[in-house]
């Protein structure tokens, strides 16, 4: 599934429209609160200035309504940051397809970079629109999709732009190779023992990953709130804990497919009161038997050492959700463990998007594993074994 990288295309004196992810959080007065996106977006943006090309950046920020420019969600914070970055001045266009974001690429030199405002202003971007396409891919000569957490999405700019673009050099970026390299080809090619680790609230979000991780993983590890739910299941009691009752007769399914390759906590820590974790009555049970007043926050101990000893021997590790509330120590014990047990082993270990990634980075652990995804949704996707009409639609590396 190698793609052709924006490297491997000569971009000098090219306009190359990259699509980036700039959906970056910001606080009430417009400000970046963290401005992780933008960073990990350099690599593919500096390819293209420092050998000569002319860059047209798109991307969505926020959920706008489609109906024009709200000053809400407006790219120039992420403009501003990128400049800062970059050391030199990118241009900001006042619109995506109209008269300034024109002129302004028109006003493009070789090296320049301009933002084009949020394509989300626009309703064409949600619908896969031909027509919106049409006018961005107009402008380009190249087409970079550096956009992996919105891979999985059929948005104009990740699908309508490339099929509108057939002929030209149509490519990916420094992050999305990396992530289709860990996520597609460690899957499909793991070291064994491959041991997944899926924790998070829900068994709903994770069904297709489970089924399709059952047949291709040693080992699935389960943790977090959706253990309440195969502990249901099971017949134990939960007491207060967060469960799906709908889904109890599916987490038996899964329970039957899985077997032994499919491990559950074996005892949980468990409290009386959610708003005050820290200073509320806590213990550690069993596994089944939760208090009736009480509700379990997190994996215990004899769990945690139980899935440390199996990710110890694992050469091939993939992580979607944490083990509890690891927000609220000392509900992050279970999470701590079973990241400590990922940084020391000897395996590719690949943490999916969203809160895995968040409890890695609060923990400390993000440099100490192979690849911290960048899309908590098209990891998912990825993990079930999805095909991504944006992906597919690109360059093969050897065309």
């Amino acid at each position: 599934m190698a793609k052709k990288t924006i490297d491997q295309v000569d971009v000098a004196g090219k306009k190359v429209l990259i699509r980036v992810d700039f959906n970056v959080p910001l606080d009430d007065n417009q400000k970046i609160t963290d401005d992780r996106r933008v960073r990990m977006a350099l690599p593919s943006i500096k390819s293209v200035v420092d050998r000569g090309g002319q860059v047209i950046l798109v991307s969505h920020l926020g959920r706008p309504e489609g109906k024009g420019f709200e000053s809400q969600y407006s790219l120039a914070p992420a403009a501003e940051a990128l400049a800062g970055m970059l050391g030199k001045p990118v241009a900001m266009a006042s619109d995506t397809v109209g008269d300034d974001a024109a002129a302004k690429v028109i006003a493009l030199g070789n090296g320049d970079v301009v933002v084009l405002e949020n394509l989300r202003f626009n309703s064409g971007e949600k619908k896969g629109c031909a027509e919106f396409a049409g006018k961005l891919a107009a402008m380009a000569d190249i087409y970079c999709n550096d956009a992996f957490g919105t891979c999985h999405r059929s948005d104009a700019s990740m699908v309508a732009v490339p099929e509108a673009m057939a002929g030209k050099p149509r490519v990916v970026g420094h992050l999305v190779a990396r992530e289709i390299q860990y996520l597609t080809d460690a899957i499909s090619k793991p070291g064994r023992p491959f041991v997944a680790i899926l924790g998070g609230a829900k068994v709903s979000d994770k069904i297709n990953v489970i089924n399709n991780l059952l047949g291709i993983c040693d080992t699935v590890l389960i943790g977090g709130a959706m253990a309440y739910t195969f502990s249901l299941a099971r017949g134990g009691k939960v007491g207060g804990s967060l469960v799906e009752k709908d889904k109890v007769e599916l987490a038996k399914e899964l329970l039957a497919k899985g077997g032994d390759k499919l491990q559950l906590p074996v005892d949980t820590h468990c409290g009386d009161d959610f708003g005050n974790i820290a200073g509320c009555n806590k213990k550690v049970v069993a596994a089944g038997e939760i208090p009736d007043d009480m509700e379990g926050f997190d994996i215990g101990p004899e769990t945690s050492k139980k899935y440390a000893e199996i990710i110890k021997n694992a050469k091939t590790i993939v992580w979607n959700g944490p083990m509890g509330v690891f927000e609220k120590p000392p509900m992050d014990a279970g999470t701590k463990a079973v990241a400590q047990a990922v940084a020391d082993s000897d395996s590719v270990s690949i943490i999916g998007g969203g809160d895995s990634a968040a409890a890695v980075e609060l923990l400390g652990f993000a440099d100490q594993v192979s690849h911290v995804s960048t899309g908590g949704g098209a990891s998912l996707a990825m993990l079930e074994g999805q095909r991504f009409a944006a992906v597919d639609l690109l360059d093969e590396a050897g065309e």
